[in-house]
């Protein structure tokens, strides 16, 4: 959820009279008279060339959230009122002029949405803000060590469309054969999927489509906005330091502990699309962290570490930043593993207990059609119509597999052949386990098996045969695997509210994937080629979890000698509060939970500051407000509103990065100073 797990919010419509909810539990007879197009008739040239163009849209968003804080929203919605805005205005464009063939279906917008989600994903499961990015040799640096040639690893853009090819297709080969299980026999939620599905829904409906239309024009005024606000800032960031995101909201004192209002579009919307409590926690891990603890131990150099340290040195400050934000995710991580694994397998338990008692599904028809509504009866029908054959899946799984073994050695020698059939023999385990838990809970642990991956294959490996890049590199593995798993079967979930042939999921997650694996690349490519400071901590993209990652990594392999003076203990006593948290959290009423932070969430700030937690707080403000005032249409245009913030911020990456390429410096340089550094300055510029 928080941290750089992807925050999974659906948004589902809140009708107003009970016929309308009537029918909306009955949607399939508002649409019984329109025949169900075909696989491959739902597979357009149109919606993916719509797909692609939204692929590049997103995979901006979803870098430029990566390489600042981490935290990323989920972009279903957006991907499927942007996909519905398309398509709509094509085929308007072509009904007036005669030319239109075929009709825009909803299980056509179903594959834009999974097809984009699919390729935008690569950019979080790619790793560009986290273990991709923490092989870098800069990284290496700033994580305070001296890299021998065995512990880091360059970007270049050949071997990572490469290594991504290897490894982005096992996840969605592992589950295909459990399709079945999870949709039809378990009836499993996957709650962002389900509500991205009565969005679509709801657009193909008559009166949905006249709303829809009503938020994509909130959506477009939102986006101008946001991008014409990222175009006015540019003009006075002429110098580090300068311009709006430099502003000392709070005042000079609090700037210097990160405690400012920066303005960014983008993060008051991620704020108005995440939980309140998200948001809340994250600025409480702020006030923590930089306004009561950093203070206190930085009184401590030259006692618990030398004062002569860089600020960038992991054996001085740096380091309890780093390993405490640590300690925190590893004990939350932990704890949610546990509780979805728990809830795996005892939910496990009941479905095979009680199996006699699932209504039974022969040939495409249901047999206890008695137990089973009009929309279920035409859903598990057509659902189970298109197979996607088990043995091409295992036999896929297998060939591919095969591929990857040979072939990733050569991209990092430091990972061995048995090192990853290690991996590939649990991956598929590990893909289930986290696809049925994010059907149960919408929340997906790539990240947390991916942490896993870095603490068993960066000990198994060693210090002296290269285990940091070993470990960084089966984390990647690993991530890709069980992301992809659950994504999948999320669009699975989607696509059977939708009438969306599986068949056709599956193809347009391999078209998705396969795109992600050549956009992601290119973009992180232009992030790295134009910002020369990225990754670096005082940086506009400090990308934290590279180093997190790294920093993961090297203490698989050198183990707790490395940490600074009373960090350990320090690191203990906040593993065991996330855990403590997590549990009053799941163990107290509802009522009360809800105003319990989420130790994951808190533990960002401990690393970047609070000036990106006030913004998503000024949008939670704002929501809330709206709310207030009126909720119908709070909920009805706050995601649209929020993702016209953060798809305009967002698309202005685009042209900074290529002026910045192109060596066009902006004019102004807005910078603020205190009073006595501004006599100074005045007495400078007075006596030249």
């Amino acid at each position: 959820m928080g941290g750089e797990d992807k925050v999974e919010n659906g948004h589902a419509k809140k009708d107003k009279e009970e016929e309308e909810e009537e029918m909306m539990m009955t949607v399939e007879r508002v649409f019984e008279s329109k025949e169900v197009p075909s696989w491959r008739q739902q597979l357009t040239v149109r919606a993916f060339v719509v797909s692609f163009m939204l692929s590049i849209l997103f995979s901006f968003i979803v870098m430029r959230l990566d390489l600042t804080t981490g935290i990323i929203p989920s972009l279903n919605v957006s991907a499927g009122l942007l996909g519905f805005f398309f398509i709509k205005t094509w085929t308007k464009v072509l009904e007036k002029s005669g030319m239109l063939q075929v009709p825009f279906t909803r299980q056509e917008n179903t594959v834009i949405q999974t097809c984009v989600v699919a390729s935008s994903g690569i950019a979080f499961s790619g790793g560009f803000g986290s273990y991709l990015f923490g092989m870098s040799k800069r990284i290496a640096i700033q994580s305070g060590s001296t890299p021998g040639a065995d512990d880091y690893k360059d970007p270049s853009l050949s071997w990572i469309i490469g290594f991504l090819f290897v490894v982005s297709f096992l996840g969605l080969l592992a589950v295909v054969p459990l399709r079945k299980i999870m949709i039809i026999d378990f009836k499993l939620t996957y709650p962002s999927g389900t509500a991205t599905a009565h969005l679509i829904n709801s657009f193909h409906m008559p009166e949905g489509a006249k709303l829809a239309k009503k938020q994509v024009k909130a959506l477009g005024k939102f986006f101008s906005f946001s991008f014409l606000w990222g175009f006015f800032q540019w003009f006075y960031t002429a110098a580090d330091s300068c311009g709006f995101a430099s502003f000392p909201t709070l005042g000079l004192k609090a700037f210097e502990n990160r405690f400012y209002f920066d303005f960014s579009a983008m993060y008051v919307g991620v704020g108005m699309i995440c939980p309140y409590i998200v948001n809340i926690s994250l600025l409480l891990g702020g006030i923590l962290s930089w306004g009561l603890m950093w203070p206190l131990i930085e009184k401590k150099a030259g006692d618990w570490y030398s004062a002569d340290l860089k600020p960038s040195s992991m054996h001085g400050l740096q380091g309890y930043k780093v390993f405490i934000s640590i300690a925190m995710i590893l004990g939350d991580g932990l704890y949610n593993f546990c509780k979805v694994l728990r809830r795996t397998l005892f939910g496990l338990y009941h479905q095979i207990r009680d199996k006699n008692s699932l209504p039974r599904v022969v040939n495409g028809s249901p047999t206890e059609s008695s137990q089973l509504s009009f929309d279920d009866q035409r859903r598990t029908s057509l659902f189970l119509k298109d197979q996607v054959p088990t043995s091409f899946a295992v036999g896929g799984y297998i060939v591919i597999a095969i591929i990857s073994i040979i072939t990733l050695p050569h991209i990092f020698h430091q990972l061995k052949w048995y090192h990853i059939l290690v991996m590939y023999l649990a991956a598929p385990t590990l893909a289930f386990c986290n696809a049925y838990g994010c059907g149960l809970t919408d929340w997906s642990l790539a990240s947390t098996y991916g942490k896993l991956a870095i603490f068993v294959i960066g000990a198994w490996a060693g210090a002296s045969h290269g285990g940091v890049l070993a470990g960084l590199a089966a984390c990647g593995v690993m991530m890709n695997i069980v992301s992809t798993a659950s994504d999948l079967t999320q669009d699975f979930k989607t696509g059977y509210l939708t009438l969306a042939s599986p068949r056709s999921m599956f193809v347009s997650q391999v078209i998705g994937t396969a795109m992600g694996c050549v956009i992601s690349p290119c973009v992180f490519w232009l992030f790295y080629k134009a910002f020369k400071d990225l990754g670096l901590s005082t940086s506009a993209y400090p990308a934290p979890y590279a180093s997190i990652y790294r920093s993961m990594a090297m203490l698989a392999v050198e183990g707790f000698s490395s940490l600074p003076k009373n960090c350990l203990a320090l690191c203990y006593g906040f593993f065991a509060a996330s855990i403590v948290v997590n549990a009053i959290r799941d163990y107290v009423p509802k009522k009360y939970s809800r105003f319990i932070p989420i130790p994951m969430a808190m533990a960002i700030p401990f690393y970047l500051g609070s000036y990106f937690a006030i913004d998503m707080c000024v949008g939670s403000l704002i929501l809330f407000l709206w709310e207030r005032m009126d909720k119908t249409k709070a909920d009805a245009f706050g995601p649209a509103v929020a993702s016209g913030l953060i798809c305009g911020d967002g698309i202005w990456t685009l042209p900074s990065a290529i002026l910045a390429l192109a060596g066009v410096k902006p004019p102004i340089c807005m910078k603020f100073l205190s009073r006595a550094a501004n006599n100074r300055v005045d007495g400078f510029l007075n006596s030249s």
